[in-house]
């Protein structure tokens, strides 16, 4: 099973970029992962709110393939302990045969027909946070669950 990471628009801070660039290479010692970044609309100026969900909607869709299961990473998604989501990608892991990808949204959310795609739906906090930042903890906190699910002791309870 491969773990795919979407996010809409690059990370703009060099210490996110580096951040997330650290996490990323401790990951692959445990499993395949990979960071999709989905370019950030242009000339939004004339668009709604609801229109840039829509067109960031249909780039989503268009890198996800058959047979993914999708999570995403939303504010009413179900919130786990850092070990109760270690057991999740425990079960994923276990039960999900090509990809499983975890999506950030772009800056107001997702469209409904990336919420009608997906699986399942993950919040990380009931904070808000920053997209760039999300990206962060979210690769910290997968680093984390592979620890965890390998008996190492960067995670004390």
């Amino acid at each position: 099973m491969k773990i795919q990471f979407i996010v809409v628009g690059k990370t703009a801070q060099s210490y996110l970029v580096d951040s997330i660039a650290d996490y990323t290479t401790r990951l692959r010692r445990y499993i395949t992962f990979d960071m999709e970044v989905i370019p950030e609309l242009k000339n939004t100026r004339n668009l709604t709110t609801e229109q840039q969900k829509e067109r960031e909607g249909e780039a989503i869709l268009k890198v996800l393939q058959p047979g993914d299961f999708v999570v995403l990473l939303d504010e009413h998604g179900q919130e786990l302990t850092s070990v109760q989501f270690a057991r999740y990608i425990e079960q994923k892991m276990q039960t999900v045969s090509r990809r499983l990808v975890f999506i950030v949204g772009g800056p107001y959310g997702f469209a409904k027909s990336v919420y009608d795609r997906c699986n399942d739906k993950l919040s990380l906090s009931k904070m808000t946070f920053s997209h760039q930042m999300v990206r962060l903890f979210f690769t910290e906190q997968l680093y984390r669950a592979m620890t965890i699910l390998n008996n190492e002791p960067y995670h004390h309870e």
